[in-house]
């Protein structure tokens, strides 16, 4: 970010006043107007940079290729999706996408032209009505009959919708919102993460019931009853019925002679349900994971999802954590069809192509096989060859190449800090590593191996982290960083020196002690006060924790292992997963409360109080205090005059409460999830995790699954 305004208004130097003596510190004696005359100048000054900072923002990005999420229509490349999970193709070979994350259905035609048929983009609910006067939440996948009609299994609504050929969306079975096991007609019966769903020649719908564990069966007339499986039930166990025991079904399709595939995701295999409902393994063992071809129970997978079945029988895997569409004959001959054991998206032949995370598979009669490639945000066409090309949507610019701006990749940056030289600091989350950003753009990798997950400490590359989440550099040129998954703070000095500043890897807890004697489960966003203090949103915990410069660890708000929302002293504060902290001049610290959706202040006194929002209540509303509304905001920064900025993720927005609590938006648009640059709210922004302010008043931003820093 920059602020339009002129800077000679920004760099007005005034004499610091000692607080004993009431004279400038650089300054001759003062008399007592000549005090009067500076603390007027004072005012007129900090009035006239709270005025700017109320103008607009400009939004650039810093360094990093934007991703290739969004909810953009178009034609082709043109296209934007974010995280498509689900795939299907009706008979005039249009595809229909569970656009997962943005909470539509989209339709593509044979030409590539991506539209919404049903929902609208970034609005949850669970509305019924026409086109985009309908709402989802989270759909899964998607299967479409002879009639053009789509069904669809929504994973947070806990409910199968029927949309209608002219888009006309209505409940089929489920009760929105109430989860269970409970067999019976329509609004009666109960569904617990329903997710793929399938139709045999007669017009019954089959659905991979994924948290109660079992097969669901749907008649068209909307009568529910449980096909194969018993209700939260988990196992590998073959039979007849209830006898037959799953872990986690996930993906489901029916071949021309009615009997039902399941892709048993938590098993690793691919089972088969005749029409008599007698369970057997097809492929694979159960619990072994892998990748190896082979024949029945030789073949191995590694959580598969997806499952479609060509006019001639075969069965298409999208073998999920494999990066992998793997293709099954008739007689339960297993080979991979496309794509190759690392992720990226590359198109190509056989396995010179790439994948990443796929999740749903769709055929179509001429034998093309659709994949809806979910972490690249691109919808996928291998032809019966298997060349591989990308029928929809922009591949991911996710990666770890150093390089200048736009050169460089990230994979899900979250951290971000500025040192006193203006070189920006991100924690590049998955790719298990901290980069360095010079004024100039130029990044290197900083600490730690790309790709390389572990928590030795050492110089440089020779170090190791697993997911570092937060950062901050504090006042000496020291990074500390919040290694998520090893649930332990790491320092990391200015000539690349990694150490365990505080807590044991892979060792969690909420115990306060020195050193390695304390212990942290799941640590989010550190910041630092001018005393070398750390603070740690210890969100697994649902604590903040403060460590001192000689790493002594206390618990300054909440108690371990206790939700809420409640304010309050110290233990007797409750939070929901914080996520983000900072630290103003004073010593106060702003806690980014992300599951309350809301903004904490806690005192040096250590008082807790709800600085902006509503606990519970989510929205977008600008305005003061309570009247504001936030949405799972993760990030949390303060400038040099106390105005706080918001990295308010679930909005995809950029926010700034001023000291007095009044909320305004800065950037982005609220509920559009897409990259790009401009003023205010002509920028946009995806998934804003990390945030932080340097000494200037510019604001950086680690936009998640954009991969890039935003300036």
């Amino acid at each position: 970010m920059s602020l339009n305004q002129p800077k000679s208004q920004l760099n007005v130097r005034l004499p610091v006043l000692s607080a004993a003596s009431g004279k400038g510190t650089c300054a001759p004696k003062w008399g007592r107007w000549s005090i009067r005359l500076w603390l007027l100048l004072f005012l007129t000054t900090l009035v006239g940079a709270q005025m700017l900072f109320a103008q607009t923002y400009t939004w650039t990005t810093l360094a990093g290729a934007p991703g290739g999420s969004g909810n953009v229509n178009g034609t082709g490349s043109d296209a934007r999706f974010f995280n498509p999970y689900g795939v299907a193709v009706d008979s005039a070979g249009n595809v229909f996408v569970a656009d997962f994350s943005n909470h539509v259905i989209r339709k593509i035609t044979n030409d590539g032209a991506v539209s919404t048929f049903a929902g609208t983009a970034g609005l949850m609910g669970s509305t019924n009505g026409t086109g985009n006067a309908a709402r989802f939440s989270a759909p899964q996948s998607v299967v479409v009959d002879g009639s053009g009609t789509v069904f669809v299994a929504e994973n947070n609504n806990q409910v199968i919708r029927k949309i209608t050929s002219d888009g006309l969306v209505s409940t089929f079975a489920g009760t929105v919102g109430s989860s269970g096991s409970v067999d019976g007609a329509g609004g009666a019966a109960k569904f617990s993460i329903p997710h793929g769903v399938a139709l045999d020649g007669t017009g019954n719908l089959f659905v991979a019931d994924s948290s109660n564990h079992v097969i669901r069966k749907i008649t068209s007339a909307g009568v529910v009853s449980t096909f194969a499986g018993t209700a939260l039930s988990t196992g590998s166990a073959n039979g007849s019925g209830s006898v037959a025991t799953f872990n986690t079904p996930r993906g489901v399709a029916i071949d021309g002679a009615g009997n039902v595939f399941v892709a048993d995701t938590g098993n690793h295999v691919i089972r088969k349900i005749t029409s008599a409902g007698i369970v057997s393994t097809f492929a694979g063992t159960p619990g072994s994971t892998g990748s190896a071809n082979g024949s029945g129970s030789a073949a191995r997978f590694s959580s598969p999802q997806g499952l479609a079945v060509d006019g001639a029988g075969n069965l298409f895997v999208a073998d999920t954590n494999n990066h992998l569409i793997r293709k099954i004959t008739n007689a339960g001959g297993v080979s991979t069809f496309a794509g190759t054991l690392s992720s990226g998206s590359s198109d190509g032949a056989g396995s010179a192509a790439q994948f990443n995370f796929p999740k749903g598979v769709a055929v179509d009669g001429a034998g093309n096989v659709f994949v809806a490639d979910s972490t690249n945000h691109l919808i996928r066409k291998i032809t019966s060859a298997g060349v591989v090309s990308t029928f929809a949507g922009f591949a991911s610019g996710s990666g770890s190449t150093d390089g200048t701006g736009s050169s460089a990749r990230f994979r899900s940056p979250r951290g971000v800090a500025v040192d006193g030289s203006g070189n920006v600091f991100v924690s590049d989350s998955f790719n298990h590593v901290i980069r360095k950003i010079t004024s100039a753009g130029v990044v290197s990798t900083f600490a730690g191996t790309t790709g390389s997950v572990g928590s030795a400490n050492g110089n440089g590359t020779a170090a190791k982290f697993n997911t570092p989440f937060g950062l901050v550099a504090d006042g000496s040129g020291n990074l500390f960083v919040g290694d998520n998954i090893n649930a332990v703070l790491r320092k990391i000095t200015s000539t690349g020196v990694v150490s365990t500043f505080a807590g044991t890897a892979g060792s969690s807890g909420s115990t306060d002690g020195i050193g390695s004697a304390a212990r942290f489960y799941s640590l989010y966003g550190v910041a630092a006060d001018a005393a070398g203090n750390v603070f740690v949103a210890d969100s697994g915990n649902q604590l903040i924790r403060k460590v001192t410069s000689a790493a002594v660890v206390s618990t300054i708000a909440g108690t371990a292992g206790s939700i809420g929302s409640m304010d309050g002293t110290g233990s007797a504060a409750r939070f929901r997963a914080p996520s983000g902290v900072a630290v103003d001049g004073s010593g106060n610290v702003y806690v980014a409360d992300r599951d309350n959706c809301v903004i904490r202040k806690i005192s040096t006194a250590g008082v807790v109080s709800t600085f902006a929002g509503s606990a519970g209540s989510i929205g977008s509303t600008d305005g003061t205090k309570s009247a504001a509304r936030f949405n799972n905001p993760q990030g949390v920064a303060v400038d040099g005059v106390g105005n706080i900025f918001v990295a308010d993720t679930g909005n995809r927005l950029i926010r700034k409460i001023t000291s007095t609590g009044a909320v305004t938006t800065i950037g982005g648009v609220s509920g559009v999830a897409t990259h790009a640059d401009g003023v205010g709210a002509d920028a946009l922004f995806n998934s804003p995790v990390g945030i932080v302010v340097d000494l200037s008043g510019n604001i950086y931003v680690a936009d998640f699954t954009e991969n890039v820093i935003r300036l």
